[in-house]
């Protein structure tokens, strides 16, 4: 099954305390888990960030509305029991818990203004997308994010095939390749070289080389390119080699690179994009936004 909504877990995480004991949120994680069914898969699906678990941080803000709601209370450190409020929210047999049923309580509606909590709108109800406010702020982060990406890769393709040689040579040497920019851009442009671009040092010591080839294309970029790439490795005597395009390659040209003794690199248009947001190529920060959570070692007294 698919992982549900953070708003879908208050219920059985309520109906797991009703044993009126302790219980870890790791150990709540782990049930709720097994009672939903999720796959191995499931259970390690990270949010955008990669950081955190997204089942992980959906039990979480389920804990956190219902304790909120004064539902649930903190014994110690990562460790929470059902209250008196929530036994008897059990004892009327719910079909579900959400944010609209939390709102009968007076605490939790103070949260909800305190933080400006409108998060889940009348549309997400009937789409049924309901979100942690991590996953909101990730989602809108995304966004910005692909069309960026779009932006890029356009004004990318609206360079002349000397600027963008360059501006591969710019994404490598931010990455930390080559040493200095000017080291990097030796060979560059030397198009009629058998299908070399550029040459690059993989490290500032300059312990092995690697070769580039550059195209701004509208089109796939097939075997036969590839292969003439790779020819030109050979009669160089090189083992190494970036093949970077614009547009995309096919899928005879990645098998083609998975098949050979030389190491070739294939970077499309979305990675070459990706990276040179990864690595601000062509890009300016705007804004810097700092999330930040509550310190849980600073309030323990010992």
């Amino acid at each position: 099954m698919t992982i549900p909504d953070y708003q879908s877990i208050m219920l059985p995480l309520l109906k797991l305390l009703s044993d009126k004991n302790e219980h870890s949120l790791r150990e709540a994680i782990e049930q709720l888990a097994n009672e939903f069914e999720l796959s191995e898969e499931e259970r390690k699906e990270l949010l955008p960030s990669g950081r955190q678990a997204t089942f992980d941080n959906r039990v979480g803000w389920a804990r956190t509305y219902m304790k909120k709601a004064g539902l649930i209370e903190s014994t110690r450190r990562g460790y929470f029991r059902i209250t008196d409020r929530g036994k008897t929210v059990l004892e009327e047999n719910p079909t579900n818990i959400n944010v609209k049923f939390l709102e009968r309580f007076d605490e939790f509606n103070e949260f909800r203004n305190l933080r400006h909590d409108k998060s889940v709108t009348t549309e997400e109800w009937e789409q049924g997308i309901i979100q942690t406010p991590e996953e909101s702020l990730e989602s809108a982060y995304l966004k910005v994010r692909e069309d960026l990406l779009s932006n890029v890769l356009q004004t990318v393709k609206n360079c002349s095939p000397r600027f963008f040689e360059h501006l591969v040579i710019d994404v490598l040497v931010k990455m930390g390749y080559g040493g200095t920019r000017k080291d990097a851009g030796k060979a560059i442009g030397r198009s009629g070289d058998d299908g070399i671009d550029g040459i690059i040092k993989e490290d500032r010591l300059g312990l092995d080389t690697i070769y580039i080839q550059a195209k701004r294309w509208e089109n796939s970029v097939g075997r036969p390119e590839v292969q003439k790439f790779a020819g030109a490795l050979q009669g160089n005597r090189a083992k190494k080699g970036i093949f970077i395009t614009t547009s995309f390659f096919t899928k005879d040209a990645e098998e083609y690179v998975s098949r050979i003794d030389n190491r070739i690199i294939l970077i499309d248009g979305d990675t070459l994009g990706q990276l040179m947001i990864d690595y601000d190529v062509g890009v300016t920060r705007v804004a810097s936004y700092e999330v930040k959570k509550i310190d849980t070692d600073y309030f323990t007294e010992g």
